[in-house]
């Protein structure tokens, strides 16, 4: 088949390789740099983490959300202007988590798409010739104290169910593991199998230079639509010239919505606005990532930065950033790794901020458009898209060549919303 993959982030990259791996013919289609600072999968916090199976809303984290609201600094914030757009998706993302029979069924569904994440990743950067940049050295939930881990007991036991494992680590072996950290901190939990990137948008590049190595044709234009007859699919429209086709991905993260409709899938995609904060060339950081609690955010030490990433931010896609929600990270990095300059430079110092496609169940969509189904959606992943991405492309190629699925793609089809 020729297919046409729109969207060159790590799910676009990953699909197409799979495609040719299958003996398509692939055209990446992107108006942007792969791995450019324009896309999410250049800003994320490079974690790979096998534990990442719970929805952003879950029973014990419903109850902090009025505070963070009322925090204009805080870890969730919306626009006002912004709420009464996003007011059906944030209804049914908090209906998502209200209770823990409905939590359990999305980690059930969330665990296939990261339970293998470092391997494949490590297995596709080696491929690409950058196989330093995947560095499985486990990664690290910290805690003030141990009391404060067993509030949040009920999250860690679902993820138990689905087999994530770790380590405890009291304040003795903490330290040991993770000398930079601040002294308030004295419990950990380690998950051993967990791996992070070193530089994502570096990651993705590479990807897809071995695409386009292996025959892939990289077009940079904006897709706008199909061209279809019926259910059968002609070609991709664009701002230059139609491209012709007779399969599509849609993976370009937050913009997926529109596309996604123009086939007749009604999506209810939003952007999570994330942001993070760089320390270039740190005195101080982990080596192994580290995602304090009280913070919301990870910190990993990436290539020449420690990187802070987090915050969740409701205000659409057209919204200017808002810079004082990255200072927060920094403010954040300052206190969790003293070691750090109080006064550093604003010239060592980045800000960046990205948008996460997410859907209110926290579970991307994966499957065939309604009206056309050799167009396949592949978005939503939210705040595990570098992680999933590797399966999630190995699932599209699999539903594109009639292969036997890689994964059950039943709980991301784009209909459960109807």
């Amino acid at each position: 088949m020729q297919v046409v993959v729109i969207g060159a982030g790590i799910v676009g990259a990953v699909s197409a390789l799979e495609l040719l791996r299958d003996g398509h013919e692939v055209t990446i289609l992107d108006p942007g740099e792969p791995g450019g600072e324009q896309a999410a999968s250049y800003g994320n916090g490079g974690w790979l983490s096998t534990s990442s199976v719970l929805p952003e809303t879950y029973p014990g984290i419903r109850g902090k959300v009025p505070g963070w609201l009322m925090d204009p600094l805080g870890p969730l914030t919306i626009r006002w202007r912004y709420l009464p757009r996003a007011l059906p998706w944030l209804w049914r993302f908090a209906a998502a988590g209200r209770d823990w029979k409905r939590v359990r069924r999305i980690a059930r569904a969330l665990r296939p798409l990261v339970a293998d994440c470092p391997e494949r990743h490590a297995a596709l950067a080696e491929e690409a010739g950058v196989g330093h940049l995947v560095r499985r050295t486990g990664v690290i939930y910290v805690f003030p104290s141990r009391a404060d881990f067993e509030a949040e007991a009920d999250g860690w036991k679902v993820r138990a169910e689905q087999g994530v494992r770790w380590l405890e680590l009291d304040e003795g072996e903490l330290r040991q593991r993770v000398p930079e950290l601040d002294r308030r901190y004295t419990f950990g939990l380690m998950v051993e199998d967990g791996a992070h990137c070193l530089d994502p948008g570096a990651y993705v590049a590479a990807l897809v230079a071995l695409a386009e190595r292996r025959g892939a044709v990289r077009v940079r234009r904006k897709a706008t639509g199909f061209a279809h007859v019926g259910r059968k699919l002609r070609g991709v429209e664009t701002d230059g010239e139609p491209i012709p086709c007779d399969g599509a991905v849609i993976a370009a993260g937050a913009r997926s919505k529109a596309l996604a409709r123009a086939v007749g899938s009604k999506v209810p995609l939003e952007t999570e606005r994330g942001y993070h904060a760089a320390v270039l060339d740190p005195e101080s950081g982990p080596r192994i990532p580290v995602m304090p609690s009280d913070g919301k955010m990870v910190a990993t030490l990436m290539e020449g930065a420690l990187r802070i990433a987090g915050q969740v931010e409701i205000a659409g896609l057209k919204a200017a950033p808002n810079w004082k929600r990255a200072e927060v990270l920094r403010k954040v990095a300052l206190r969790a790794f003293p070691g750090l300059p109080r006064d550093l430079p604003a010239s060592r110092v980045k800000f960046w901020m990205g948008h996460r496609p997410s859907l209110p169940d926290s579970l991307p969509c994966i499957g065939p458009a309604r009206d056309c189904p050799s167009v396949v959606l592949a978005f939503g992943h939210g705040h595990i898209g570098l992680a999933s991405g590797a399966i999630t492309g190995r699932l599209v190629a699999d539903l594109i060549s009639g292969n036997r699925p890689v994964i059950d793609p039943a709980p991301y089809s784009p209909e459960r919303f109807r």
